[in-house]
């Protein structure tokens, strides 16, 4: 075991000038000291042994590949010349004034004093919170916002001179809500999407949706995803996503903006594959939740998550979607975030629902969009309209369509033929 661990070092210190040694290497070492007949060198004639210079030349080989990186980060930094567009941006307008669009509007309020973040909000209590006391009462109310985050009821004065849109309202509501104030927006003003899902009765993603909405099929639009909670964004803790978009200067604008200590923005032009992952990784979580819910062990788990990503990528690839963004922050990134953690609205109705609750009951007692819900049947519409077999987010569509119980669904998906694996 230890030689197989060692011979990438052993390649690494024969290729680098730099660490060139005796002709005695690491892995003559480990074979030497791996014979029943060798001895252990004297001390005396050898103060340092064999295993303390192996140790050694993993740390140095370690040690310069961490510094090669440090490295090459600056060169790339140094080399790469581009717009500051935060120093550009004036106004960034959020639309939406839940927990997530909270979070993203403080973030970037935070990333310059100068900026003026309105937030459009619809409940008048949580518009005067924010404007008196710098709190969202509703969302996140122990978080303190920065002061030149504001917040208006009145769409025209929010998106007048915006440079950039953060949209944070739920998927169902968006075409709606958009066709309503699409005489107030700026057909060049870049959409930044941050709702996850699939409209019910169209399929369509928020790229489509947008665009058609606004009765403007070239408004710019970039999908912002990844693992990332409101809480602890707010609370500055490391976070990763990704903006994709089809117009790759938008998506470096969005890094621009966006990208900060705490916050690393990768950039992608796939917006399908993003998007799609954003939107089924909701419906796995409530399976994931009702595995919890019924105590059915962390083996199911194991099996029902990976099952859940493999019909996710079975899917989006059939739409267009490259596999490796469903290999990503935004796919199993976003999936393993939404299905192991207990801060998961989707997750949450799913354990409510695995503990026998009924799911009006469930979401009846919810004061923010549980996406998954809504999105399950579009995904099996989905499924039928590309021929792609997803036997568990079936499942969980015909739980939530009360034509399934938890338990039925378990052993019929417990009794389905076994396959090669794909």
């Amino acid at each position: 075991m230890a030689s197989v661990f060692m011979s990438p070092v052993s390649v690494s210190v024969s290729t680098n000038p730099r660490l060139q040694r005796t002709p005695s290497t690491s892995t003559s070492m480990f074979v030497s000291l791996a014979s029943s007949d060798s001895q252990p060198p004297s001390e005396e004639l050898y103060p340092e042994t064999t295993g303390d210079r192996s140790r050694k030349d993993r740390r140095r080989v370690v040690r310069l590949a961490w510094e090669k990186l440090v490295r090459w980060s600056r060169s790339w930094r140094s080399k790469t010349k581009t717009d500051d567009v935060l120093e550009r941006t004036n106004k960034v307008v959020v639309l939406g004034g839940g927990s997530f669009g909270t979070a993203m509007a403080a973030h970037v309020a935070d990333r310059k004093a100068q900026l003026e973040v309105h937030m459009l909000v619809r409940d008048p209590q949580v518009c005067r919170s924010i404007n008196e006391s710098n709190f969202n009462c509703k969302y996140l109310p122990k978080h303190k916002l920065p002061e030149n985050v504001i917040a208006t009821t009145d769409a025209k004065s929010a998106l007048l001179g915006a440079d950039y849109c953060l949209h944070a309202v739920p998927v169902q509501f968006t075409s709606s809500f958009l066709e309503d104030i699409a005489d107030y927006v700026d057909p060049c003003l870049p959409f930044i999407s941050l709702s996850k899902g699939l409209e019910l009765n169209t399929l369509r993603m928020m790229s489509q949706i947008i665009p058609q909405a606004l009765r403007n099929p070239r408004q710019p639009f970039v999908a912002l995803s990844g693992p990332s909670f409101a809480l602890e964004l707010m609370n500055k803790l490391p976070t990763a996503m990704v903006a994709a978009s089809r117009d790759q200067r938008l998506a470096s604008a969005t890094q621009q903006l966006l990208a900060s200590s705490h916050l690393r923005i990768s950039t992608s032009s796939d917006v399908t594959g993003v998007e799609i992952a954003g939107a089924l990784k909701n419906v796995l979580a409530i399976a994931a939740g009702i595995v919890v819910g019924m105590n059915l062990g962390n083996n199911s788990m194991a099996a029902l998550v990976a099952q859940g990503c493999s019909e996710i990528r079975w899917l989006a690839t059939k739409m267009g979607a490259k596999p490796t963004t469903i290999t990503g922050l935004s796919g199993t990134g976003d999936i393993m975030l939404t299905c192991f953690v207990n801060l998961s609205r989707n997750r949450t109705v799913g354990v409510r629902l695995g503990l026998g609750e009924k799911l009006d009951d469930v979401l009846s007692s919810m004061n923010q969009v549980a996406e998954g819900v809504s999105t399950a049947g579009a995904v099996i519409a989905l499924a039928q309209k590309y021929n792609v077999k997803m036997p568990v987010l079936t499942a969980v569509a015909r739980i939530i369509d009360n034509e399934l119980t938890p338990k039925k669904a378990v052993l019929e998906l417990m009794s389905l033929p076994q396959v090669e694996e794909v």
